[in-house]
């Protein structure tokens, strides 16, 4: 089991790939702003969490595995948030001009996301996308629910952090 350095946190997150979800408390240093860490350059390329909880979505029904930790390629991670209540906050300006926020389901492997994208407001939807070259983008006010998970219920976080290349967004 991993030993803290003095300068290490524990945080309660959410990660999705294709498959699975996977929560528990990811290791980072104490000045990491978890909700934005995978956009960085410290981004490591393996996420270590800690008393991991594993629902595997492949499986009929979901199979639910826990262990003590797991490393998970940061390749592999389509989205990622704090588990609610802990949040940070959100990573814009509420003063700035031409923005909006575009309402968008976005379908993560089997889980709906319903939130809002933070656009400009000369382009649409596809325009941004076209011309948006980055590996990583936040979603705002977004309700997540799983069909294949009835008994999770809807969670809402204020932003999470998601892969525009491996999820599909549907207006």
């Amino acid at each position: 089991m991993h030993t803290f350095a003095p300068d290490e946190k524990s945080s309660p997150v959410m990660i999705y790939t294709s498959s699975l979800l996977v929560y528990g408390e990811l290791v980072s240093k104490d000045n990491i702003r978890v909700s934005t860490w995978l956009r960085t350059d410290s981004a490591p390329e393996c996420l270590y969490l800690r008393k991991p909880t594993i629902v595997n979505l492949v499986s009929n029904p979901p199979k639910v595995s826990k262990y003590e930790e797991i490393y998970l390629p940061r390749a592999q991670v389509t989205s990622i948030h704090l588990t609610p209540p802990a949040c940070d906050p959100v990573d814009y300006d509420d003063g700035e001009k031409n923005r909006i926020m575009q309402p968008v389901t976005i379908l993560v492997g089997t889980f709906i996301f319903n939130g809002h994208l933070r656009i400009s407001t000369r382009v649409d939807l596809c325009t941004s996308f076209v011309t948006m070259h980055s590996t990583w983008i936040s979603a705002y006010d977004v309700k997540v629910s799983n069909p294949l998970l009835p008994r999770m219920g809807e969670v809402h976080v204020p932003m999470l952090i998601m892969r525009p290349d491996l999820v599909s967004f549907a207006l």
